[in-house]
């Protein structure tokens, strides 16, 4: 049975539960919020979609006592309104996000989970780490969604460019999950041609391209107030490689020991979490730009 939670019901939790359903992604799906009306509400709307859909899928609501026994939690904490200012900043969500990490974080641990901890609450690296001192569990078993929505945005970006497919597309953003990210541009390719030797072919600016990854989640929020469809299909993606044991290389946040942080950074994804750290070869430039994003997160997550 695949046994998976997801921790927060905002417009993020509510998207990434109502794929793990329609998609039949989990037999068993558990739901947690401490608003109580939203989160039921939530369950019986999608108890009464289940006629329409060709799964079924079990609801329970608000028992953390059945964690001992899931295989993923999704955590989907936030207060998204506090991004809503003229220059946003992920980071504005810490102060929040901190003593709910931590309030739900022994919660976690007081049930005996031992499954993989899948983070989506932001500021995403910093929360990481902080899921990790709350549960206790081991670094490869907490992983944040980090730059693979982003390197999804940099292949919708370089697709439309060419014309092509975003899956036509390869290559990462690295880094923060937020403003020191960057595109990794010695890893990009377009139907396995570098994407290097294709711009001397066309009129083609890579600093335009970078900027619309950067910026592509607060176009998305500043038309609706909120991100959660290409978020959501992300942490899904994970919940699948976690419970399929498929050990896909993704680029998501992972405790990196020589940056002494959680960062985005290619690794292969399974059943245990993190079942092995990538290693790239990347530009001198490229590598600056990493430590960069590195010291951003530490620097940032001191801020209480």
């Amino acid at each position: 049975m695949r046994k998976v939670a997801v921790i927060g019901m905002g417009n993020v939790g509510a998207a990434v539960a109502h794929q793990l359903v329609v998609g039949g992604h989990a037999d068993d799906l558990y739901l947690y919020d401490a608003n109580e009306a939203k989160v039921n509400a939530d369950a019986l709307d999608f108890e009464d979609s289940m006629d329409n859909v060709p799964f079924n899928v079990n609801i329970t609501v608000n028992d953390y006592e059945a964690l001992k026994d899931v295989e993923v939690i999704v955590s989907a904490l936030g207060h998204i309104k506090l991004l809503d200012v003229p220059h946003p900043d992920r980071f504005a969500e810490l102060k929040y996000n901190r003593k709910e990490v931590a309030e739900v974080g022994a919660k976690i641990k007081a049930s005996g989970f031992h499954g993989v901890l899948i983070d989506i609450t932001n500021p995403c690296d910093a929360i990481c780490q902080l899921y990790k001192e709350a549960t206790g569990l081991p670094y490869e078993k907490i992983i944040g969604t980090g730059t693979l929505l982003d390197s999804a945005r940099l292949h919708r970006a370089v697709g439309k460019f060419f014309g092509v497919h975003p899956k036509a597309v390869k290559g990462y953003s690295l880094g923060e999950h937020g403003d020191s990210q960057f595109v990794a541009w010695s890893t990009v390719k377009v139907f396995e041609q570098p994407i290097t030797e294709l711009i001397k072919e066309k009129n083609m600016d890579l600093e335009a391209i970078d900027e619309e990854t950067r910026e592509g989640g607060f176009t998305v929020f500043y038309g609706k107030k909120y991100t959660n469809y290409g978020i959501a299909a992300a942490a899904v993606r994970l919940v699948d490689a976690v419970l399929s044991d498929s050990k896909e290389q993704m680029p998501v946040s992972n405790y990196r020991e020589e940056y002494h942080s959680y960062l985005s950074y290619p690794a292969i994804v399974g059943r245990e979490g993190i079942v092995k750290q990538c290693q790239l070869d990347l530009t001198e430039e490229e590598l600056q730009k990493l430590q960069h994003s590195a010291d951003t997160i530490l620097s940032k997550a001191q801020v209480k």
